[in-house]
């Protein structure tokens, strides 16, 4: 019978090259939960509460819309596909039920082009329904795809319970996880993001501007949502480029529409005026190892698959930290190009950046001494962590 490895997370510490300056933000912002994110990068230059979790209202249809989008991506859905408006639709998310809404009538037939507009442009509760029924068939099944798909993009901290952001207290994410998603939508659906950007949309002859109140202060703001509710406050996820370099900031829990829109201004122009980029690893290169059992080989190196940069503030003089993470010994065969680890890199205690680490060659299962010498090694191990483990 084989015998169980005793396996554990490993943290190394990681010499980054050269001096890269940087230092703790200096800029403190008024709203409970905020993260302002580098999109090209994923380098946090600001974070506030940024894991804790948190309730999303109406920024929740940043996830439904990334379904949608997926779906036509995936092409089991078009544009010009037509929905139609259910009675749940209409109660909950219309005109009626006095929340954003596109003022979509009772079973009405809506192309997915114009539903989408009235998802993200107006905001509309009744939007969100009806696309998520159509998709779905109703609208619990759909927010069950929404936790599914948030899985599948890394956001461990979001649960979903509903496809427009009515308050329950299951449907939480975090600001971290919101700025991920939004970055992800961004690179992802270039052309269908563009969407975010609109300033005005105009159903049943009933104009209404768009609610991300940056749009229009000439910041370079193009995206994404708005939410409000009592449980959550004011929050705002939204993103801004300026000459190609584009942030991505995520507030909430602030007190009034007001201090959501002057705070997010503040925020995103700083970032731009503050921070500079640097490289630290090129794709492909060593950036650590990690070790294996019972491979030919002991340990195996770790690369990002794209280059490694950061962004940090201007002229300070503090060192960036880094480590690696896995949980290993990693078992033997390991295929080339397999996510193993993940790269940390701090700015004081602020995550700055959070990549996976892929094995750069192939281990393949050892010799029988390799293994018997492995096997012994991890039993001496074990031996010493009990011992230790009892001793406290």
């Amino acid at each position: 019978m084989m015998r169980s490895l005793l396996r554990m997370t490993v943290i190394a510490g990681l010499v980054l090259p050269g001096y890269w300056p940087a230092q703790a933000q200096t800029f403190r912002t008024a709203a409970k939960y905020a993260v302002l994110m580098d999109a090209e990068t994923g380098t946090v230059l600001l974070e506030k509460n940024a894991d804790e979790l948190m309730s999303p209202a109406s920024m929740v249809k940043i996830m439904t819309a990334e379904l949608v989008f997926r779906e036509i991506r995936e092409k089991r859905l078009n544009l010009d596909t037509t929905m139609s408006v259910s009675v749940k639709a209409w109660k909950q998310g219309g005109a009626s039920a006095r929340g954003s809404t596109m003022f979509a009538k009772v079973n009405e037939a809506i192309k997915v082009s114009d539903l989408l507009r009235g998802l993200i442009v107006q905001s509309g509760n009744d939007a969100a329904i009806t696309l998520a029924e159509g998709i779905a068939g109703d609208e619990a099944a759909f927010a069950e795809m929404m936790t599914r798909r948030a899985r599948e993009l890394g956001l461990r901290s979001t649960t979903f319970r509903n496809a427009w952001g009515k308050f329950h207290p299951d449907q939480k994410t975090t600001a971290r996880d919101l700025a991920k998603l939004s970055v992800h939508v961004i690179k992802t659906y270039p052309e269908l993001y563009k969407i975010f950007g609109e300033k005005e949309f105009t159903w049943n002859k009933i104009r209404q501007l768009n609610r991300n109140p940056l749009l229009t202060m000439g910041i370079g703001a193009d995206g994404l949502k708005t939410g409000n509710i009592a449980e959550s406050g004011f929050g705002l996820t939204a993103s801004a480029i300026r000459a190609g370099h584009r942030v991505v900031l995520v507030i909430n829990g602030l007190k009034t529409a007001r201090a959501r829109a002057e705070e997010g201004r503040k925020l995103i122009s700083w970032g731009f005026r503050t921070f500079d980029p640097r490289d630290l690893f090129k794709a492909g290169e060593k950036i650590g190892t990690a070790s294996v059992y019972g491979g030919d080989i002991g340990r195996v190196p770790l690369v990002a698959r794209s280059q490694v940069r950061v962004l940090v503030p201007r002229g300070s003089r503090e060192r960036l930290t880094g480590r690696i993470e896995y949980i290993g010994p990693l078992m033997a065969p390991i295929e080339k190009g397999r996510k193993v680890a993940n790269l940390r890199i701090y700015r004081g205690k602020t995550l700055t950046l959070d990549l996976p680490l892929y094995t750069n060659v192939e281990v393949k299962v050892g010799s029988l001494h390799s293994r018997a010498f492995d096997a012994a090694f991890e039993g001496i191990v074990k031996l010493v962590r009990t011992y230790v483990f009892k001793s406290k």
